[in-house]
Order: C-alpha cells, then sequence, then structure tokens
C-alpha cells in the first residue's frame, strides 16, 4: 500500500461548523485513500500483506481521493443500472495527539448509505443514512494497534484504517428506491480526524432571537459534551462579536456535571443588526472548553432575525412581507455525482444568488455543512427535509431511521439563521415498497415527527409536500401544483393555486416548472396546449413522468424545448407578482440532476428541469428568473444557442429580450427595430418583444437596454432557414471546435437533398476508436455518449491524449458517419 499523508488545511484555531462541534486541531484526510469497488471476504484482506503483482495482491484497489463516489459516472451511463452495492476505502494515518489523554476522532460530513470503519482489523463504528454527519471515537482501537508487531515494523508507525460503504437496496431504509434521485454510495462528503481534549464539545446550541421590530435580541447558549472518560466538569469561555468583529460580550462558567445539553450562557443584544436576504449579518460565538486535559476551541455563527407564515396570509420576515423566490438543490454534479467540493458548492450557490434567489429547499435529504454556510453568508432562507420519501411506511427500523436523522438534522444545524423550516417528508401519498399502504399508521408517524421536531426546536416551523391527508399536522403544506407540466397549463397557476392556498393556513408551493432539453428550441413552442385538458387542477399524478400512455399532458407530449419553459417560467413569474397572499414558491430544480427512473429521457437518466445543466452550463431559463428577481441591471436575448432559425421567406419571427431594466432597444442587422418600455404584465418578456422580419442566411441581432443612467447590451447572431425538409436521411459529423487537446464535435442531420432537418429529434450514439477518450457519463445535452438531438443536431467533446482517434455517430433507420479527428472525413 501506498504511503499516504495527511492533507488539507489544519485549522489551527476557531472553525466555523454549523453546529456540530469541531475543535481547534481538526484535519480533513483526503488524499492517501484507496478504493475498491465491490466487497471483500473479510477485514484481513483489507490488511494483510502482499506485494504488487503477487496474487494476494488481488482485488486490485484504485487511488482515490475524498470525496468520492462510487457513482461519480454510472449513474448517467446510458447503458447500464447505477450500481448499488457495497465498496471500501482504506487509508494510512500518521497520528500524533497533541493533547495528553486526548481523543482521537474521525468526523464524517457525510457517507452513503450504510457505513462500517475498521482500525486495523477491529470494528470501531457504525452508522445507518447517507447525508447526516456522525462521529466515531478510535482512541483505544488505535491504542491497541500501537501494541502490536506490525505498528512498528510493517506499518512503519503508520495506523491503517478502512471503511465500507453500501448503498445496497434496502426496503427498511430512507429514503426509498422509488425516489426520483440516486441513492449514492461512497464517502462523498469530507472526512476529518479530529483531536481533541479528555473532554471536547459534541454539540453546540446557539439560539438567537429577537422581537418584531429588532429592539432587542436574546441569545442562549448550550452544550453537548463528549466525556467519555467521565471527568464531568469543564471550565467554558465565551466571547461574543458582531458583524464587523467587534467584542461585545464576554463569559466564563465553571461547570460540575457534563451530562446531557448543558446551558452555558444567556444574554441580552440591543438593537441588535438583524439578519436578512438583503444583509446577511452574522454575530460569531467563541467558545473554549478548558480541562486539565488541554483546551478545545470553536467558533459557531449566529443571527438574529424574526419571522412569520401569516395565516391565510404571506409570509414577513423582520415585520416586512417578503416574497419567497426560491429553487431546490440535489447534491448532484457532472463528473462526480455526489460527492462536490467545497469550490463546487460555492460556485453553485453563487450561481443561485446572481439569479436573484433568496430561499430554497434541500432536497430531500440533510445536506452539507457547507452549504449551509453558504446559505448564511449569501442571505438564502433554507427548507431542509429527512429522506421520507415516497414508497409508504416501514417498520420499527425504519421508523427509528426517520427519527434519528431528523434528530441529526436539526442538532447539527440548529444554528443557522437561514433555516426556517424543517422538512418532514416529501410525496409520502406515493405507495409501492410495502404490500400494504396504511394512510392511518403514516399520519401517525408524521404526527410523532412533527411533535419531535418542535421539541428539538420549537423556533422553526414543520413542513411536508405533496400528502394532502397529512396537510393538517404540520404548519406549512405545499401541494402538488404543476400548471403547464404534469397537468393543465400555465395560465391556470394563479386560480388553481388560489385554490390549494384557501384550504390551509399556511401555503408555500415548492416544485414547479418543466422539463427543457438544453439546446433545443422552437418557432411555435405553446402548440401543445390546444391538445391539453383544462379545468382539472394541475397536481402532478402517479405515472404523469412517463412517457408514454395516459391523457394528453406537456411533460409527454410537448417538445421538452427551452422555448416553451422560458413562456412557462415567465408566466408563473409575472403573476406572482400580483399574488398579495402568495408566501412564495421554489422552482423544481436549480440545475439538471441524475435519477433512475427516467433512463428513455433526452438526455438518460438525468431530470432535465434545472435552469442550468449538470455541469453549470446556463440554460435559457436562467436570464428569465434574472429579468425579474433581480436589480442589477441585465439583458438577455434568447436564443444564444439557437444557431438556425426557419420559417417562410418575409414571415415574421419573434425576438425576446429578458431583461429588468426600464427600456430596451433592437437592432437587426445594424437597424433600429424601436423601443420597448417594460411592463411585466405585458407576456412575454415583460413587452420586450419584437416582430421582426429575419433576411435568408446570416442575421445580427444586438439589444440596448437602460435602467436610469445604466446601459447594458446584448447581442446574437443566427441563420434563418426558408428551404423546408424532409425526413432525416444522412448524419454529417464535423469539429466545431478545438482548445489545446479537446475538441468538439458535432452531428447535424440532413434530408436526402441535403436540406438541415432542424426539428428531428432521432437518438444518436457517439463512438471513439483511437488513443483519444469521449468525455461522456456527464449527464448533459453535450456530455453523454446516448442522446436525442437538439434542432437536429447534438455535440460532444474528445479528448485528443496526443493521438489519432476516429468517432462515429448512429441513429436508427440512418447511416454511420464517421470523422478521423485529424480532419479527414470519411
Amino acid at each position: 500500500m501506498a504511503r499516504s499523508f495527511l492533507v488539507f488545511a489544519i485549522i489551527t484555531f476557531f472553525t466555523s461548523t454549523g453546529n456540530y462541534a469541531q475543535d481547534s486541531t481538526s484535519v480533513r484526510i483526503s488524499e492517501g485513500w484507496e478504493f475498491l469497488k465491490g466487497d471483500l471476504g473479510g477485514i484481513w484482506e483489507a490488511v494483510r500483506p502482499a506485494e504488487k503483482g503477487s496474487p494476494e495482491a488481488v482485488p486490485v484497489w484504485e487511488t482515490v481521493s475524498l470525496p468520492h463516489s462510487f457513482n461519480a459516472e454510472d449513474a448517467v451511463d446510458p447503458d447500464v443500472n447505477y450500481y448499488q452495492g457495497p465498496g471500501w476505502y482504506r487509508t494510512q494515518l500518521e497520528i500524533d495527539n497533541p493533547f495528553p489523554g486526548g481523543r482521537i476522532l474521525l468526523r464524517f460530513e457525510g457517507a452513503g448509505q450504510k457505513t462500517e470503519v475498521y482500525v486495523y482489523t477491529t470494528r470501531v463504528g457504525e452508522h445507518v443514512g447517507g447525508y447526516d454527519e456522525w462521529t466515531v471515537d478510535i482512541t483505544e482501537a488505535v491504542e491497541a494497534f500501537r501494541k502490536t508487531a506490525d505498528y512498528g515494523s510493517r506499518f512503519e508507525g503508520r495506523v491503517p484504517v478502512a471503511i465500507r460503504c453500501d448503498n445496497s437496496r434496502d426496503l427498511e431504509m430512507i429514503p426509498s428506491d422509488m425516489s426520483d434521485f440516486n441513492l449514492y454510495g461512497g464517502i462523498y462528503r469530507y472526512l476529518n480526524l479530529v483531536y481533541a481534549p479528555e473532554v471536547s464539545a459534541e454539540n453546540i446550541f446557539v439560539r438567537a432571537e429577537t422581537d418584531v421590530k429588532g429592539k432587542l435580541g436574546k441569545l442562549d447558549i448550550r452544550a453537548r459534551f463528549h466525556d467519555p472518560l467521565k471527568v464531568n466538569e469543564a471550565t467554558v469561555h465565551i466571547r461574543l462579536l458582531d458583524p464587523s468583529g467587534k467584542h461585545i460580550g464576554k463569559y466564563e462558567k465553571k461547570l460540575e456535571g457534563l451530562a446531557g445539553k448543558v446551558p452555558l450562557w444567556e444574554t441580552v443584544v440591543k438593537k441588535p443588526e438583524l439578519w436578512s436576504p438583503g444583509s446577511p449579518n452574522l454575530y460569531t460565538v467563541e467558545v473554549e472548553v478548558e480541562t486539565k486535559g488541554g483546551t478545545a476551541r470553536y467558533s459557531e455563527k449566529a443571527g438574529f432575525r424574526h419571522f412569520e407564515f401569516v395565516e391565510k396570509g404571506p409570509f414577513r420576515l423582520n415585520g416586512e412581507r417578503l416574497l419567497l423566490r426560491g429553487t431546490h438543490r440535489h447534491e448532484d454534479h457532472a463528473g462526480v455525482a455526489n460527492a462536490m467540493t467545497d469550490e463546487q458548492m460555492r460556485e453553485e450557490m453563487l450561481l443561485m444568488k446572481e439569479m436573484g434567489i433568496n430561499f430554497i429547499r434541500l432536497g430531500h435529504y440533510q445536506q452539507s455543512r457547507t452549504i449551509l454556510n453558504l446559505c448564511d453568508s449569501l442571505g438564502i432562507l433554507v427548507w431542509e427535509e429527512i429522506p421520507w420519501c415516497r414508497g409508504g411506511l416501514g417498520g420499527d427500523i425504519y421508523k427509528e431511521q426517520a427519527r434519528r436523522m431528523l434528530t441529526n438534522m436539526i442538532e447539527q444545524h440548529y444554528n443557522h439563521p437561514s433555516v426556517i423550516i424543517w422538512g418532514l417528508g416529501n410525496e409520502n401519498d406515493w405507495p409501492g415498497d410495502f404490500a400494504e399502504f396504511d394512510k392511518a399508521a403514516i399520519r401517525g408517524f408524521m404526527s410523532e415527527l412533527n411533535d419531535l421536531s418542535h421539541t428539538l426546536d420549537p423556533s422553526r416551523k414543520t413542513a411536508i409536500r405533496r400528502c394532502d391527508f397529512c396537510k393538517d399536522i404540520v404548519d406549512v403544506y405545499s401541494p402538488s401544483i404543476w400548471a403547464g407540466w404534469y397537468r393543465g397549463i400555465y395560465t391556470e397557476y394563479k386560480q388553481v393555486s388560489r385554490k390549494e392556498f384557501e384550504k390551509v393556513n399556511h401555503f408555500l408551493h415548492v416544485e414547479w416548472g418543466g422539463d427543457s432539453h438544453a439546446r433545443r428550441h422552437s418557432e411555435n413552442p405553446d402548440k401543445i396546449l390546444g391538445r391539453i385538458t383544462t379545468g382539472e387542477g394541475a397536481d402532478e399524478r402517479q405515472g404523469d413522468a412517463s412517457l408514454y400512455g395516459g391523457t394528453a399532458r406537456v411533460s409527454k407530449d410537448g417538445d421538452w424545448s427551452e422555448s416553451y419553459i422560458c413562456n412557462l417560467i415567465d408566466w408563473h413569474l409575472k403573476e406572482q407578482e400580483t399574488m398579495p397572499w402568495l408566501t412564495g414558491t421554489a422552482y423544481w430544480p436549480f440545475k439538471d440532476f441524475s435519477t433512475p427512473l427516467r433512463p428513455e429521457n433526452p438526455v438518460p437518466y438525468v431530470n432535465q428541469k434545472g435552469v442550468v445543466e449538470r455541469d453549470f452550463t446556463k440554460k435559457e431559463a436562467f436570464y428569465v428568473f434574472q429579468s425579474y428577481w433581480t436589480d442589477i441591471p441585465m439583458a438577455h436575448i434568447y436564443g444564444h444557442s439557437w444557431p438556425v432559425r426557419w420559417g417562410d421567406e418575409g414571415e415574421q419571427k419573434m425576438i425576446k429580450v429578458y431583461s429588468n431594466c426600464d427600456e430596451a432597444e433592437l437592432f437587426v442587422n445594424g437597424k433600429s427595430r424601436g423601443i420597448k418600455k417594460r411592463n411585466s404584465r405585458d407576456f412575454p418578456a415583460a413587452g420586450l418583444r419584437w416582430m421582426v422580419v429575419p433576411e435568408p442566411g446570416k442575421n445580427e441581432v444586438k439589444v440596448i437596454a437602460r435602467k436610469g443612467r445604466q446601459t447594458v447590451t446584448d447581442s446574437v447572431s443566427f441563420r434563418y432557414q426558408t428551404a423546408k425538409w424532409k425526413a432525416p436521411a444522412r448524419m454529417e459529423l464535423t469539429i466545431e471546435k478545438e482548445e489545446n487537446d479537446t475538441v468538439t464535435v458535432g452531428v447535424r442531420v440532413y434530408d436526402k437533398d441535403g436540406i438541415a432537418c432542424l426539428d428531428a429529434r432521432n437518438f444518436v450514439r457517439f463512438s471513439l476508436t483511437g488513443d483519444g477518450k469521449l468525455l461522456d457519463n456527464r449527464g448533459t445535452s453535450a456530455g453523454s455518449r446516448k442522446v436525442q438531438l437538439y434542432n437536429g443536431r447534438a455535440v460532444i467533446n474528445v479528448r485528443k491524449h496526443g493521438g489519432r482517434s476516429v468517432i462515429s455517430v448512429k441513429a436508427e433507420g440512418i447511416p454511420t458517419a464517421f470523422l478521423d479527428l485529424k480532419g479527414e472525413a470519411e
């Protein structure tokens, strides 16, 4: 086994942790790991001596870094079911605890879905639940191993650690495998080696409250301690810093008795600086826990804010109405699955903020501490929920996991001022995992979870989405409303929402929108609406996501174009501005994500409802949200990824501009087409639309938009095709872009006369032979070897590795096409 090292920064002073207390000597163990996909015959196989190349070296381990997912690529591989089973990780730790008589801890920020931990051959801990944080104390096992001969000889003073993760299907676990997302396996969040004194804080709870007008803030600080040696006494020192870093209070207390949740300090802050999306002011609480064995140091953030869901009315924050403008997030990204780095998570949340959100639902499980910290600092209100999602209700083991995960989520994210709602479930009206679907039992357990949540945290609300027979139990309810996608048409949105609003005391609409195949556009996107039955509600029903059978619905019969989804979003957003009773909504979701339930989508195994692709590539819908939700001047001409438009010669075509500016002037081929004033009631594009007659061939379009004295511009070009096409007859591959060692290869479909088929939706499959590699299994429109055409074309990237390759593309009923990547077509 290769020698491994502890890397990443050692946190030498205060660490902001999101309430799972982490002390002053914490190391992220990211490098030096080996991984084996599959199972071992026993723990001895992970640690037994073996020379490379010998029979005993089998099975072969691969070198990986953490975070790491089993399913980084196979989750979106179009030809396989994603792997669900065991996998092993191993490393050797150099351990040097600076605290005499101190503790050695392994702190997992998340591992899926069942995990066992070994020090050498000793099993030191296990955990069930793929989304919460947990800790294993390995002190005694390390000391025992150090007494063996292997410690000083074969392992040269290092400690072998092996971890088994398992995401096998299990009906007695949450979430259900019927859920519309992957249940990933692996150590997919960061793993920390923590050195602690004999007494340390396991959790620090900071409750910050204020009155409606923010005149007086109350701070209540408590802690739960890790005291395995029963020292049972310590001295705590606490300092309070305001958002500018100024010390405004301190306290010292000697504790005699460390069991349970121990009160530390209650204090008041006069006229606190309030936390809000516009001013996310954060106070800092520094805590030192001192014993004879050393001092552990912690830092927690807190924010003072007052929120209220007005009965039969809107949402108020700090006494003023705030329309919640939200979206959703799954832990999922191209090339890594759920094993996202801090940098990737930060990029994602900054993109959401750039789009204009002030609210997010974290679906459908507890998410990374990094995300919650970013929500605090960026000013994003949070609904976070446990993964009781679909399938029904299991037995005692099932229910105990749900209770434990709810407790962990609340206690570990208790301090975050961004959190306003604890979610208890999602689509719990969806049967299938068990022979019996007992609504009364589900109601009973939902009530139990609701009571548990309020006991653990009386300051937040509870909520569920889509389980009408439990809607009276929780504080806030979201019904299923998918106007214009699964049922109905999007112009029914306000009417349906008002009807559902009247049924509950506190209404919040989470999950709306629809799928869009990135880079696909339409000249007549709303044509499908004439076939849809109206007046029967807009709820999603079991089977509606299927692409086959049932009544006409946009989700099955629509064109899945960006053009249609932009119209749907545009209508929803302009209506939300005229609903004074509305608490808010959350679009589902921000980013496309993988799911085992959608193998036949245009990008196989991908839910394509995001406003950005799985690799952060923005779709056109991103700019529709910006035009309603942001203040910094922006203007975006629809169709940046629409290279060819079509129609008759002399036919008028609509050009839309999404902008938050007061007015905009459009230029087509250098000629002004007039100035339009923005009016959010004027659908589509808030009145910023022009009917123009494109010239056959190339057209250049530019907009100049003005907001006060500020001016912004945008431009696009497109080719206008008037020739009519017949059925697809041939394909042609070309190199569209070449950058360093990577080439973008595009395929276009033509009829027998060589006319581009701009509405072709054939599935095509790319293959490669030679020295290069297809950059596929990304789950994006440009990163899947099997993909449905968008406007008769598709692209994929190839890394040449400095050599020669031949790429091919095939489609049913059309001759296969080839391209030598040195440029010679065959």
